[in-house]
């Protein structure tokens, strides 16, 4: 509904309201002050006492019009008072009176109800605003915002780092004079080298939209990987030397003690009877250990040099059986899922799987255990489950370390390759102990192709 005062003057308002209270207060007493000075004078009284009366009527309707119409103004102007410190964003103002058993006091009642909640909600934001300010400053990431004109309008302590500029003297700037314009272009997110020429390395570019006051802006987020990155390299570098070392060690060092008694062996005068047959053993255990060695460096080999995967439609079924019929020590029971269908390499995940396989028949040929298989989809996934009731794994943290192994004469890269043929198709490996028994659970999820469920 239109109201047809909304463009006048807020004081003109309040005096046309006040007026027809005024008006109201003389229509309503004037009628009763009419009637009785209308008998005052019509009925035989002294005039004393005529305009004593007269003056007394009309003083008090006077009085009563001026109280009717402060009582009705008076709590008028109290609410907007309150209504406009609210606008303003003065919070602490409360009106007196506020009482829920009558309905003037109700809707002070509710000014004051409103004032405290508003109240609250700007403490909310308040706090919310310092503690996403000091997010902002602490965090390892540069965070920019530019409006529509890619004038760049908030960042933080870390973007004021990578432009090698103070606050003051990048806000308001192009993104083109900062020379973040090709950020906020392209994918989101991406890797990009070689930012700036403050921001050498690799970054990460994310970039989202949001509306501020109306305008559409940009929220640019940058974030540093070549740290991440050395670290992890370094990591991965440490690790890989540990173990070479261990394994080359383990090789040499009997070979040296060997060899070292060799050649006293063939020093000795005059030489034992015996000595051309140790000398035949010590030069045999020397070949054994060096072989071991040079299987141990093409496993290694073989591990760094995987090919990528040459992908073809691979049909679930078949491959499982194919390579469960491959298993002849132990039997396998299977528990064919749905018809389903892999865009993949076939020779990488019979490697995989036969990997998978051979792990759970190990941990039960000493035992009566049973290996089980199985697979379904969920949601988009092929989701393949290796079970054993062998001993369990006995340490989560180093399964898929290369070289690393629990077997007797185990090399320790097949579950390092296994886990890197199902990441080299988007897909993830997992083995972990079973929770409802003894025995361990290897859990391989793929990508299917789309409408391959029938």
């Amino acid at each position: 509904m239109t109201n047809p005062d909304a463009g006048a003057p807020r004081g003109r308002r309040r005096f046309a309201h006040e007026s027809q209270v005024a008006m109201l207060a003389v229509i309503t007493g004037g009628i009763g002050v009419f009637v009785a000075l209308l008998l005052l004078w019509l009925g035989g009284y002294s005039s004393k006492v005529q305009w004593t009366l007269t003056l007394g009527i009309v003083g008090t309707w006077i009085v009563g019009m001026v109280l009717v119409r402060e009582r009705v103004t008076r709590p008028l102007q109290t609410i907007s008072n309150m209504l406009a410190a609210l606008r303003e964003g003065d919070f602490s103002i409360r009106a007196r009176g506020a009482n829920p058993d009558d309905a003037l006091g109700l809707a002070l009642l509710e000014v004051n109800s409103l004032g405290e909640t508003l109240r609250l909600q700007r403490l909310g934001a308040m706090e919310a605003t310092t503690l996403l300010r000091a997010v902002m400053a602490e965090i390892d990431v540069a965070v920019f915002t530019f409006d529509a004109e890619q004038k760049l309008r908030l960042v933080n302590r870390t973007g004021e780092r990578v432009l090698n500029q103070p606050l003051e003297r990048v806000l308001g700037r192009g993104a083109e004079e900062l020379g973040l314009a090709v950020c906020l272009q392209g994918e989101s997110p991406r890797v990009v080298e070689g930012l700036l020429p403050t921001a050498q390395g690799r970054w990460e570019v994310r970039r989202t939209a949001f509306r501020q006051g109306g305008a559409s802006h940009q929220l640019l987020v940058l974030s540093d990987l070549s740290r991440t990155l050395q670290a992890e390299e370094r990591l991965a570098w440490q690790r890989l030397v540990r173990v070479l070392s261990h394994e080359i060690n383990n090789s040499l060092a009997p070979i040296k003690s060997i060899a070292g008694s060799l050649g006293g062996l063939l020093e000795r005068e005059p030489r034992p009877l015996d000595a051309d047959a140790d000398l035949r053993q010590g030069l045999g255990i020397i070949a054994s250990r060096s072989e071991a060695l040079g299987r141990f460096m093409a496993a290694y080999a073989r591990l760094a040099r995987l090919p990528r995967p040459r992908l073809a439609a691979v049909d679930v079924d078949g491959w499982v059986r194919r390579v469960v019929g491959l298993e002849t020590r132990r039997h396998v029971e299977l528990h064919p899922g749905p018809t389903l269908t892999l865009d993949a390499d076939g020779d990488q995940l019979d490697q995989l799987l036969i990997n998978l396989i051979a792990n759970a028949v190990d941990a039960v040929l000493e035992t009566d255990g049973r290996v089980r298989l199985s697979w379904n989809a969920s949601g988009g996934w092929l989701e393949l489950i290796v079970e054993d009731e062998g001993p369990g794994v006995s340490d989560t943290t180093n399964l898929f370390v290369p070289f690393y192994t629990t077997k007797p004469g185990g090399s320790g890269i097949g579950l390092a390759i296994s886990r890197q043929i199902a990441e080299a198709h988007g897909g993830s490996l997992t083995l972990e102990n079973r929770p409802d028994r003894r025995g361990a659970r290897a859990r391989l999820r793929l990508p299917l192709l789309p409408d391959s469920v029938r």
